[in-house]
């Protein structure tokens, strides 16, 4: 069963007080186009996050939401930039002999100095923080993966109607086609006979307009192609594969098909037939660009 490219899966992974939740996105695309946002201190897994998607997904504009929370004790550190301090104990120690000022400096006094003292986030263990992103990912892809598919069944659906809708359409053409070329017959001769008046018709002539205007208007193997190419994309949406491209193509023949069919077939009810066939496969069209 074919799939969507329009899904959601979200997961989180807790190991040894660390947490991380990985969010996913999808909507359709030409190609696999993974888009990342996360914390930059994690920015290391963000080769491993392509593989992974790279490896489930064919094609689709996934955006990859990553949270991370560390709550272990040897998670943050402080920095303490002493050049920074000293200069400020040298300032204080200048306004003291300059002004007569009393040096009242304290080491909580110190540490609340401005950028005195930074506190930043400890280096990871990326061996730990990469297991925990490949189990909180691959939980998330395959939640994405079923809703893709879910979605996929329903527009699937809604295309084998579509397509039984083309069949239908092809089939009414297939009826009138033969009575185009009856009604030619009858009206080249009506015009004939009215220019002529009592003079005899060359019947063997008119015979030939016939068969020429016959050939012209013959539609039957846009006919045969147009049953084949709807043939080919109902094989296509029973496959479990990624068939939008391909589905894609097959949709520009179906078009390409009608467009012959109303320029040679020269009839009012065949065109109007043709305009229906030309509005259901636009419908279709659209719909494919949805399909993975």
């Amino acid at each position: 069963m074919a799939n969507s490219m329009t899904g959601f899966g979200r997961a989180t992974a807790l190991r040894d007080g660390r947490e991380m939740t990985v969010e996913l996105k999808s909507v359709n695309h030409r190609y696999l186009d993974p888009g990342f946002r996360y914390p930059r201190h994690i920015g290391f897994l963000e080769d491993g996050m392509r593989r992974i998607l790279s490896d489930r997904l064919t094609r689709g504009h996934v955006d990859v939401f990553v949270s991370y929370r560390n709550t272990r004790e040897d998670a943050r550190c402080a920095v303490f930039d002493s050049a920074l301090l000293k200069a400020y104990l040298d300032a204080a120690k200048r306004c003291e002999e300059e002004f007569g000022l009393r040096n009242d400096m304290s080491v909580n006094s110190a540490l609340r100095l401005p950028d005195v003292v930074d506190v930043v986030e400890a280096e990871e263990d990326r061996e730990a923080v990469e297991a925990l992103m490949r189990e909180a990912m691959l939980a998330a892809v395959e939640e994405l993966i079923s809703m893709r598919h879910v979605e996929g069944e329903r527009l699937t659906r809604d295309l084998l109607q579509r397509l039984d809708t083309v069949l239908d359409i092809r089939g009414r053409i297939e009826e009138r086609a033969p009575l185009v070329v009856e009604e030619y017959r009858k009206k080249l001769n009506e015009r004939i006979e009215a220019v002529l008046a009592e003079a005899d018709v060359d019947r063997a002539r008119l015979a030939t307009e016939v068969a020429l205007f016959a050939d012209r208007a013959n539609i039957d193997e846009e006919l045969v192609r147009l049953q084949s190419h709807v043939a080919a994309a109902r094989g296509l949406l029973g496959e479990d594969a990624a068939v939008g491209r391909k589905l894609d193509f097959i949709v520009q023949e179906m078009n390409r098909e009608f467009n012959t069919i109303g320029s040679k077939a020269n009839d009012k009810a065949i065109t109007a037939l043709v305009i229906e066939g030309k509005a259901e496969i636009e419908k279709i069209r659209e719909q494919v660009q949805n399909l993975e």
